[in-house]
């Protein structure tokens, strides 16, 4: 073969690959392209800008939030609170793995501490009172008017839906034998009127005495009732729409399980799941649109988390799962805290105490427990306090 009948022959090679070959933009448009990578995971989102000019420019596009927000779920994240009330590490549920989130932003100035999310969106409270919305993806974040409420809070909770960009904080204020709550309407960007709670004809009759019990614990120490609570937790509470009801639930200083029916506009407690005198670390979620009880007491040399159903019918507790002995002795006669949280199938554990800090996560639906890896910034382990879940969405604006 001659010298001239290769290259001829390579030219045509060159020529005919260059004819099969297209650009992107060539293959799709752009609402298809936006329609594409809205379905990409949310961690993919951070590196879409730095591929290409033209995906760069779909990111900030009014068109390609809105195929977004037709994803009707995305995978929860975890925002994670550290003794030091940082809330730059998430946990990614979908890739089960640590997140840093590098964007600057003023939740993580030290001065504001979550306190409640719901939907793409997580609230954050000054310690002198005021009140911040942020989505935890982008960033972005806005100022709630002080509320100026007369008493002090003892419960905080949010509400939204990845639908729209509507939301609304509802605040507690008061003692138990005297409870009032606010709502603050992202809608109409201001707060409601304040509305006086009475207690409802069914709250348990045990519960009328509020005082602080004190006992010896088996190590000999004197233990108070008052539950402290770290800072992240201190107002903790869900809500829920329940027989076309919306009801606050959280735990008051005693320990007890209070409901605060905003629709009928009274409240009640619980019964007891343990006697006052027990040791325990108690905590309230919402999983499955269903209020749950998560606990951790000491038993028979051993401890025990388990989860915990009010049955309306019964008047009564039901257990609804335990973790596995093996699992749970770990944390006994560590004076481990707990601070949970739930979204969807799924109920994140934070166990705390001096010597140890775990991670636990249980699937209701399959009946698992899973203690999640540690995590590791520039090569120092960090210990979680708390954590918030949310849906990772770029459309939702506060």
């Amino acid at each position: 073969m001659s010298l001239t009948t290769g290259r001829r022959r390579r030219r045509k090679r060159k020529a005919s690959e260059e004819e099969t070959h297209f650009a992107l933009d060539e293959l799709i448009n752009q609402d298809i392209l936006e329609k594409i990578l809205s379905c990409l995971p949310s961690s993919a989102f951070f590196r879409l800008r730095s591929v290409c000019r033209k995906w760069n420019s779909v990111i900030a596009s009014t068109a390609f939030r809105i195929a977004c927000s037709q994803i009707l779920y995305r995978d929860p994240w975890f925002l994670m609170v550290d003794q030091h009330l940082d809330h730059s590490i998430i946990f990614d549920t979908s890739a089960g793995n640590w997140m840093k989130l590098n964007k600057p932003s003023r939740f993580n100035e030290p001065d504001w501490i979550a306190v409640a999310s719901s939907g793409g969106l997580v609230c954050f409270r000054r310690t002198s009172g005021e009140l911040m919305a942020c989505n935890p993806l982008t960033g972005s974040c806005r100022e709630i008017p002080p509320a100026n409420q007369a008493q002090p809070p003892v419960a905080l909770a949010m509400s939204s839906s990845c639908n729209y960009n509507g939301y609304r904080i509802v605040l507690v204020t008061g003692e138990l034998s005297d409870l009032c709550y606010r709502v603050f309407d992202s809608e109409i960007k201001q707060w409601e009127d304040e509305v006086v709670l009475v207690r409802a004809a069914d709250s348990s009759p045990e519960t009328e005495v509020d005082e602080t019990v004190y006992f010896i614990d088996k190590s000999g120490d004197v233990v108070a009732t008052n539950i402290q609570r770290n800072p992240s937790k201190q107002f903790s509470a869900v809500m829920s729409f329940k027989n076309g009801e919306e009801i606050v639930y959280f735990v008051s200083h005693l320990g007890l399980i209070v409901a605060c029916n905003l629709t009928l506009g009274s409240f009640h407690e619980y019964p007891n799941l343990l006697p006052l005198c027990s040791e325990y670390s108690i905590d309230v979620v919402l999983c499955r649109k269903e209020m749950m009880v998560v606990l951790l007491s000491e038993f028979l040399e051993t401890a025990s988390l388990r989860l915990w159903k009010f049955c309306e019918v019964e008047r009564e507790w039901r257990q609804v799962a335990a973790m596995a002995p093996a699992m749970s002795h770990e944390f006994y006669g560590k004076k481990t805290d707990i601070n949970c949280i739930g979204c969807g199938d799924l109920i994140l554990v934070c166990l705390n105490s001096i010597e140890l800090s775990r991670y636990v996560m249980y699937n209701v639906v399959v009946d698992e427990w899973v203690e999640l890896p540690g995590c590791f910034v520039d090569g120092k382990g960090k210990d979680f306090m708390a954590a918030f879940s949310f849906e990772p969405r770029l459309e939702v604006a506060v």
